[in-house]
Parts: structure tokens; C-alpha cells; sequence
């Protein structure tokens, strides 16, 4: 391989620790989110991991020289993988993270707590949105990849293989802080649309 040059490839079984590692390192709106986390696995449990086991699929990969710097990671029906995750996801990380206080106010938790808060009360896509949008995806680059035209890649390949599988449409969500992310969508077609505490885009498939 290129040293100097990263190639996308379909997601293997071999790469689940690079999803939990990369998902940290940009899990502070696209930042380096190691300090923020007492357990570092937590950002990878709730944003990556379970699409790499349940849906590997639609899981692809960067990789150069040094190794898997990114990934792109999807869920065709959006309301069928939060039903897996119900049943086959959330009860075992429930059991390891408490939920936190509940007279504890949002603002007060820590960053573990916020994402053990998702682990017991996990986000349900409003109706609206899957009825048009039904899969959505997630994606993270390491700085190295940045810039490069990877992350163009890995969404081209992911969009690929949902209309393959027939999706009608995509969605995803970028925090208000993360405005190189909202830029890039952007950029790649997607229509933002309206929404309060977070940016949603989305682009039509068919």
C-alpha cells in the first residue's frame, strides 16, 4: 500500500477497535474528545460499534500506511436498528452504566453521564423524518485523513450501497460546535433542515 495515499474498503470484523479509537478521537465535535472521558469505550458503544456488528454491511473504511484513520457507518432502516438495539444492545450496556441521577440536572453531567443518559433513554427518530429519510449514517476521520477527499469517499461508497438496497433516503445529525461538518455536508448535496439544539441533513436517494 501507499504510504501516503488511504484506500476505502469494506468495514471488517478486525476493525471494531478502530471504530471505538477513532470514534474518541473526534468525539468532541470532531475533535480529540480522550480527556472528556473517564471511560473511553463509551462514545464507540453508542455511535459506532453496533453499526459494525449489526450492520457491517454498510460499514466501510479508510486506510493508509499507518492504518484505519476513518470510517463511515450506516443502518438502512433506521427504525429496525433502533429496535435491535433495544433488544440486543442497550440492555447489556445498561447494566454496566448507570443511568445518571434523575434529579440531576443536563447541564451538571458529566460527559459519561450524558452518554449513559442516551444508553437508558436512547433517541427515537420522530416518524417524520424515517418516513422520507429512512437510514442514516455516521462518519469520523482522523486529522491525517482531513482535507484529503476521503471523507467524499466514504459517503459516495455508503450512498452507493444504500440505493442498492433500495433507500429511498438519508439522514444525520451534527452538533451546533461542529460547523467543518455542517460545511461538508453541505458542500456534498445534502439539504440541512430545520431543527432545534443540532443541525439535520439529509438528501433524497431516489
Amino acid at each position: 500500500m501507499d504510504d501516503t495515499r488511504a484506500r476505502v474498503r469494506p468495514y471488517r470484523p478486525g476493525d471494531l477497535a478502530d471504530l471505538y479509537r477513532i470514534c474518541l478521537l473526534t468525539g468532541d465535535s470532531g475533535q480529540d474528545a480522550t480527556s472528556l472521558h473517564q471511560d473511553p469505550q463509551l462514545p464507540g458503544h453508542i455511535f459506532a460499534a453496533p453499526y459494525g456488528l449489526f450492520e457491517p454491511s454498510l460499514a466501510f473504511v479508510a486506510e493508509d500506511g499507518a492504518g484505519v484513520g476513518g470510517y463511515i457507518v450506516g443502518a438502512l432502516d433506521t427504525r429496525a436498528f433502533e429496535k435491535r438495539l433495544e433488544r440486543d444492545w442497550w440492555p447489556g450496556l445498561r447494566d454496566r452504566y448507570p443511568a445518571p441521577p434523575a434529579d440531576l440536572p443536563a447541564g451538571d453531567r458529566t460527559p459519561d453521564q450524558s452518554l449513559a443518559q442516551i444508553i437508558h433513554h436512547p433517541w427515537a427518530t420522530p416518524d417524520e423524518l424515517v418516513a422520507r429519510y429512512p437510514s442514516h449514517l455516521h462518519i469520523n476521520l482522523e486529522p491525517r485523513l482531513q482535507a484529503n477527499g476521503y471523507g467524499s469517499q466514504l459517503t459516495s461508497t455508503l450512498i452507493a450501497a444504500l440505493r442498492d438496497r433500495g433507500s429511498r433516503g438519508i439522514h444525520l445529525y451534527v452538533t451546533l460546535a461542529n460547523r467543518r461538518a455542517a460545511g461538508f455536508y453541505r458542500r456534498f448535496g445534502f439539504t440541512e433542515l430545520p431543527a432545534a439544539g443540532f443541525r439535520l441533513f439529509a438528501m433524497d436517494l431516489r
